[in-house]
């Protein structure tokens, strides 16, 4: 009788954790709500006195208007004459233009980097990488030029192109960057791969980089057909955390690879990773690390432009 008793007590105690996890699961990945113990980014914000705004340009890759985020850097409308570095920011799976600001608080984290003179003041793009699906928990989205739709020629071509004609950007692919979470993390070594005349930073957080439709859009593949002079331009920061062994473990053979063929890049490997509540999982994993890729970016970026200078 007792240990009959045992059995269902531990059936329920289970029933209960299983039930609970997944409705943390969708209040924060599918429902798309800020994690609970997630970034404040309002009060990161409000701190800064940083402010994105949400634009829209006519995608004629997807037949639509789109939404883009944009951050500029503190002084952009008082220096007139001054161009500046541009980094794109990806979202993952079921994200928008918003996530980077509004779940990771990256505002906070770009205003330490400015302050610490780790990254030169800075356009940061978020684009909006949903295919013509939308966005679902059901599936991530492809940052291809596929059947759902040319994502990829809209980020890669059209949207640059807007950023270009709309501020004042520095033109040379030592000065561009791009770099995402999760899905968007393959999306941006992906299509920074496919652009290497735009982006010469890419950088991924708990990325992959095997697409299984194509390896077209396999970085792990993809990386070897490049021309070798475009390729040995680029430079690539990864990370992953412990608590993803399968992005861990792509990231790491992409790292490999990218030693093989003599690319610059550095792969970190962290506490945490993907998760709905801690300290070094989901959007706070993101939100802390993304200060370590922009730091990267930021020591790229000076030393393009002395180089830059140098030249003169």
């Amino acid at each position: 009788m007792i240990l009959s008793r045992s059995k269902r007590f531990l059936g329920v105690g289970a029933t209960f954790f299983a039930a609970l996890a997944i409705g943390g699961y969708w209040y924060v990945f599918i429902d798309g709500t800020p994690q609970f113990d997630g970034p404040d980014a309002t009060a990161a914000e409000q701190s800064t006195g940083l402010t994105y705004t949400i634009q829209t340009f006519n995608s004629h890759a997807m037949g639509m208007l789109r939404r883009y985020g944009v951050l500029l850097p503190p002084g952009y409308s008082e220096h007139s004459s001054q161009r500046y570095p541009v980094i794109f920011l990806l979202h993952g799976g079921h994200g928008d233009a918003t996530d980077w600001f509004q779940k990771a608080a990256a505002v906070s984290v770009i205003q330490s980097l400015y302050d610490s003179d780790r990254l030169p003041p800075s356009i940061i793009i978020t684009p909006d990488g949903n295919d013509k699906r939308g966005s679902s928990a059901l599936w991530d989205p492809q940052y291809i030029d596929g059947k759902h739709g040319r994502v990829m020629s809209m980020i890669g071509a059209e949207l640059v192109n807007e950023v270009r004609r709309r501020y004042r950007t520095k033109t040379q692919p030592q000065f561009w960057a791009i770099g995402g979470l999760s899905s968007g993390g393959w999306g941006a070594i992906n299509i920074g791969l496919h652009y290497p005349q735009t982006f010469g930073v890419l950088f991924s957080h708990s990325g992959y980089f095997i697409d299984r439709g194509s390896p077209l859009n396999s970085p792990m593949t993809y990386v070897v057909t490049m021309n070798p002079v475009e390729r040995d331009r680029l430079r690539v920061y990864l990370d992953a955390g412990r608590g993803d062994r399968r992005f861990l473990n792509q990231s790491l053979k992409f790292h490999q690879r990218l030693d093989r063929l003599c690319v610059p890049n550095v792969f970190r490997e962290f506490p945490g990773g993907h998760g709905i509540y801690g300290a070094e999982v989901g959007w706070n994993y993101w939100h802390r690390h993304l200060a370590d890729s922009l730091a990267y970016v930021g020591d790229h970026f000076k030393a393009a432009d002395s180089s830059q200078r140098a030249a003169k």
